[in-house]
């Protein structure tokens, strides 16, 4: 079991917004007046307010983020990071910005998803400490039908939608993703791994599964933005 004292999130939006269709990429589309990424550093705030926060932006669009927190008077304490050209390069960044002194968990977690409950980064982190890797997940509601040759039904008790935060320890998440840099061409990164989960899969770990949040949804579309705008009204 780690010291978990040492708390460590990194929030990954590097977004351009293209299935939203706005000009804005999605990270920065405000929902309550507030930009989506603000809500998310927030959460994980209200988690631990000790908690180091590692936002991973592209380039270019980080004196715009500089803009909005001088704009909404935005004072939590983090980090930028630049993002990569795939998730895979974004989150190997942003871990990079953590000192090699440093130990404890690490959670990535998706800039666009703003409302993972405390309970469910409280689930992640306790069991991301006794068994290095953790992850929430939601039952699958819907029917699923696997499309091959012949479409069929599938069992959806056998599956579960996977969320962020994922969380690892440190040294368990530096080690696979070095692992995974050392045996991958780096233009292949970023279809063989679909998570960061995936990476640590493939250094032979298994992920510990832990109850989700169905309110934790991923913000991508216009109806998602919706869906978001009534969650917030709920909450106040």
């Amino acid at each position: 079991m780690v010291k978990t004292t040492d708390k460590h999130v990194i929030i990954v939006a590097g977004g351009k917004g293209l299935r939203m269709g706005a000009d804005l990429p999605k990270q920065f589309l405000p929902i309550g007046g507030k930009p989506v990424l603000m809500h998310t550093i927030q959460r994980f705030r209200q988690y631990d307010e000790n908690i180091n926060i590692i936002v991973v932006l592209p380039h270019e669009q980080q004196h715009y983020w500089q803009e909005l927190c001088t704009r909404h008077d935005f004072t939590i304490p983090h980090h930028v990071a630049d993002g990569g050209a795939t998730r895979f390069h974004s989150s190997w960044n942003g871990l990079s910005a953590i000192s090699d002194n440093n130990d404890g968990l690490v959670a990535i977690h998706d800039g666009v998803r703003p409302f993972p409950a405390i309970d469910t980064i409280s689930r992640c982190f306790e069991a991301a400490a006794q068994t290095g890797a953790a992850l929430p997940v939601v039952p699958v509601v819907d029917t699923l039908r696997h499309v091959g040759q012949a479409s069929r039904t599938v069992p959806r008790d056998e599956y579960r939608i996977v969320q962020t935060p994922q969380v690892f320890t440190l040294s368990l998440l530096r080690q696979a993703f070095r692992q995974a840099i050392d045996s991958h061409r780096d233009e292949d990164l970023a279809t063989a791994f679909t998570d960061d989960a995936s990476v640590v899969e493939a250094c032979g770990h298994a992920i510990t599964l832990v109850d989700g949040n169905r309110e934790n949804i991923k913000i991508t579309t216009p109806f998602d933005l919706q869906i978001a705008q009534t969650l917030l009204a709920t909450e106040h």
